[in-house]
């Protein structure tokens, strides 16, 4: 998760997550990409990578001239890095998305790591859109067995329960409008008209039933690029199976997708009319998890959602 304009890093989390699994160790992230490629590694530099607000991102490069993209995080990171190495390998699975390679995951004694293949990033072009609508649909269109995810993961630094649900209205009430007003209760945030909103959001899904897709689950467009090709990526995700809607709702939010990428989607994966509506809905998520990680604005702008989801209701 990227750093949209007006963002300060969090420095504190919620609560963390409960690894059952000891992490691998290791006496420092040279030892971990050495083991995982089979060829000796020796680092001779590295380089910070701007626009991270969770994690520190490096580019780390080797005597031998490979180079690796490397995110560190506190110790009780880990499990946060081992479910977003889990997803990228999930997604790169189905052959649509492209997504870094996973190279080694782990602790040293001073940190947790996440290491992933380096890609150069090149200029974005309307093909390159375009290319990523497609994908991104094809990605969408393969339907899962339940809604949630075989674990929970993060979304930025706040934990993301993904119990698994055959319903997706109480998925969505209950693990992420509920989730999210309760951590805001926590910070002493109130808002008004939210059990109403709860108790009707299936008036928002009439003649709509969605089925679960795999989900990048945090994409904004700082978390999507193109290499020196013009094949488009996507990193940092928060992936679950959800409503496909999710994910193209949250595009619209910080901006940053053309009009060929949402041309190019809807000519493989149409959206339902509803979708109009909705976008509000599930938006409406983002902005209260970027005010409990952030504060300031997102609590008027999460206010202003709900009041507009209400004047829906019948």
């Amino acid at each position: 998760m990227l750093q949209p304009a007006g963002r300060t890093r969090r420095t504190g989390r919620p609560f963390i997550l409960v690894n059952l699994v000891a992490p691998s160790s290791f006496l420092s992230v040279a030892e971990a990409i050495s083991e995982a490629t089979g060829s000796s590694f020796d680092s001779s530099g590295s380089s910070s990578i701007g626009g991270g607000c969770i994690s520190q991102a490096t580019r780390i490069t080797g005597t031998d001239g490979r180079s690796f993209f490397l995110k560190q995080n506190d110790l009780d990171f880990h499990d946060f890095f081992e479910a977003e190495a889990e997803a990228l390998k999930e997604i790169d699975a189905t052959s649509t998305v492209t997504v870094p390679e996973v190279i080694a995951f782990g602790v040293t004694g001073q940190s947790s790591f996440l290491v992933l293949s380096f890609m150069e990033e090149g200029s974005n072009s309307s093909s390159s859109q375009a290319e990523l609508g497609t994908q991104l649909a094809r990605l969408h269109k393969i339907e899962q067995p339940f809604f949630g995810w075989h674990r929970d993961n993060c979304i930025g630094a706040t934990p993301q329960p993904n119990p698994r649900c055959d319903d997706w209205v109480s998925f969505y009430t209950d693990h992420r409008l509920a989730h999210q007003f309760e951590l805001a209760r926590n910070k002493g945030q109130s808002f008004p008209g939210s059990s109403d909103l709860l108790e009707n959001l299936s008036a928002f899904f009439v003649d709509y039933s969605p089925k679960p897709a795999l989900l990048h689950g945090d994409l904004w467009g700082g978390n999507a690029s193109c290499d020196k090709r013009g094949t488009p990526f996507l990193y940092d995700p928060a992936s679950y199976y959800g409503d496909r809607e999710t994910d193209l709702a949250f595009t619209y939010m910080f901006g940053g997708f053309s009009n060929a990428f949402y041309q190019a989607y809807d000519t493989v994966y149409p959206l339902d009319p509803g979708f109009r509506i909705r976008k509000i809905l599930y938006n409406l998520y983002h902005e209260l998890n970027h005010y409990n990680l952030f504060g300031g604005g997102y609590a008027s702008s999460a206010q202003s959602s709900i009041q507009q989801l209400l004047d829906h209701l019948p």
